[in-house]
């Protein structure tokens, strides 16, 4: 049994001190892994239907053909698990910018470390996902993102012009024809950044992801944007 609370990594990074924290839950018993970047919660193991709903809706509209799949965020690695999931992903590569994050990855400090290092086919990149300059050669049949916590509430100022339609044209063009863009978002569904989706891709959806919130005794949502050129 782990103790009730440790904090098992704290760095001071450029976009704010982050932090790794275990605790027991005293209703289940189990343990829970959450990330602070600062003063905000960035994610936590007892909330992971988002992130692996990012994966499914994202991937459910490829054909059953072999893909290569980019993911932008590594955080606690529920979305990079999902994608590794699929028997269909021959390749997966996770954009993140915080090398302290991969580290805990590599370091085993997390649950699903040890199953995504040991993968050959996923790899780690230690960058800025928002310049789109990872494996620039390289077009992929999905590009999932979950960095942000909405695109109106970003984690950097510079991350706000992919949002747009410019940014979101460059992101295009780092897919394969009829690939996929999926987004998680913790908003409810935008319609006016739907509505910028539209002017790029050929289709595009919010889909809202319910979930339990035990912390609050009630239902909560996320929102995943699925956009297909």
């Amino acid at each position: 049994m782990s103790a009730r609370f440790e904090e098992l990594d704290w760095r001071p990074t450029p976009m704010g001190d982050i932090s790794l924290r275990r605790r027991r839950d005293p209703g289940t018993g189990t343990d829970v892994y959450e990330v602070k970047l600062g003063d905000e919660f960035l994610m936590s193991s007892m909330f992971t239907a988002g992130e692996i709903a990012l994966t499914r809706l994202g991937l459910a509209a490829l054909p059953d053909v072999p893909l290569d799949v980019a993911v932008g965020g590594l955080g606690l690695g529920y979305t990079a698990h999902a994608v590794l999931e699929d028997p269909r992903v021959r390749s997966l590569v996770v954009v993140e910018a915080l090398g302290e994050v991969i580290g805990w990855h590599e370091a085993g400090l997390v649950p699903l470390g040890d199953a995504l290092t040991s993968d050959t086919r996923c790899r780690f990149v230690h960058g800025d996902f928002f310049t789109l300059d990872f494996d620039a050669e390289r077009r992929f049949h999905a590009v999932l993102l979950d960095v942000d916590h909405s695109p109106r509430h970003v984690l950097h100022p510079s991350h706000a012009a992919l949002y747009r339609p410019e940014g979101l044209r460059a992101l295009a063009e780092r897919l394969h024809p009829d690939g996929v863009f999926a987004l998680w978002s913790n908003d409810p569904p935008d319609d006016d950044f739907t509505a910028v989706l539209g002017r790029v891709f050929t289709e595009s959806r919010a889909e809202v992801v319910e979930f339990p919130n035990p912390l609050q005794d009630r239902p909560a949502t996320n929102t995943v944007y699925v956009a297909t050129l």
